[in-house]
């Protein structure tokens, strides 16, 4: 009795972490860039999460630096992303936006806030 215990419990371990790799391979990190001297306020949509979500919500990020995000990986392995930012000065109020596909794990995602901020954005 003793000797089916054993390969059970290997079994159950195995298994359990075959399905804690197979969710961890799910997600994936990119990397949000503000190449510029002005601080932002950016908003990512997760477009591959079922149904799309927030991926972050008014992520600040310093001039000249970067901050990571978790996202879904889709079928082929990559990322989709919408994002919204717009300057932290409420003085000088400055927007962007895009929508990037086929990221890849670690994949660099430029934001900025160089137009007009119009009323969908604000």
């Amino acid at each position: 009795m003793r000797t089916l215990r054993r390969p059970v419990a290997i079994l159950a371990l195995s298994l359990m972490d075959l399905a804690a790799n197979a969710a961890m391979a799910d997600t994936m990190t990119i990397k949000l860039l503000n190449d510029g001297p002005d601080e932002l306020i950016a908003t990512v949509y997760d477009m591959n999460a079922q149904p799309p979500e927030v991926a972050t919500v008014n992520q600040r990020i310093s001039g000249f630096s970067w901050v990571p995000v978790l996202v879904t990986a889709g079928p082929t392995g990559n990322a989709h992303v919408k994002w919204i930012a717009r300057n932290a000065d409420p003085a000088f109020p400055r927007c962007g936006h895009r929508e990037r596909r086929g990221l890849a794990n670690d994949a660099t995602v430029r934001v900025f806030a160089n137009s007009r901020c119009g009323e969908s954005l604000h």
